[in-house]
């Protein structure tokens, strides 16, 4: 981890929910890592295909708050961000359109009085 961190990097920071990711983003070669694990999958891929560059990009990632779901939705975040600072004319236009670099807004809901614990669970009525 300290090697990489000699390079030069492009940062940037993406969120979703209460998660909120640190993204250093490399030119080259080297292993995706968010908190200092492997990640593997398509959602990550994704940013990259999309601008056409899968292989040419690495990053490392910071994550901190939410669940696994929301911190990998943080982490693509601030991966298009990161690209999009790299060129934006290039870039941005492409992640625009795959809504890649909209914050997704969406927070969970706060739990109302007399719902039992839940935001939108109501008592049940009685019927006479």
């Amino acid at each position: 981890m300290k090697a990489s961190s000699s390079k030069k990097y492009i940062f940037a920071v993406g969120r979703r929910k209460t998660s909120t990711a640190r993204v250093r983003l490399f030119k080259g070669t080297g292993e995706n890592l968010i908190n200092g694990k492997k990640v593997l999958g398509s959602l990550i891929e994704k940013t990259f295909k999309v601008v056409g560059s899968l292989g040419k990009f690495y990053f490392t990632s910071k994550v901190s708050g939410g669940g696994v779901k929301s911190q990998v939705e943080a982490t693509i975040h601030g991966i298009s961000r990161s690209l999009v600072k790299l060129d934006p004319e290039k870039f941005r236009s492409l992640l625009k359109k795959e809504g890649l670099l909209t914050r997704d807004s969406r927070e969970r809901q706060r739990r109302m009085v007399g719902t039992g614990g839940k935001a939108r669970h109501k008592k049940q009525s009685p019927k006479r």
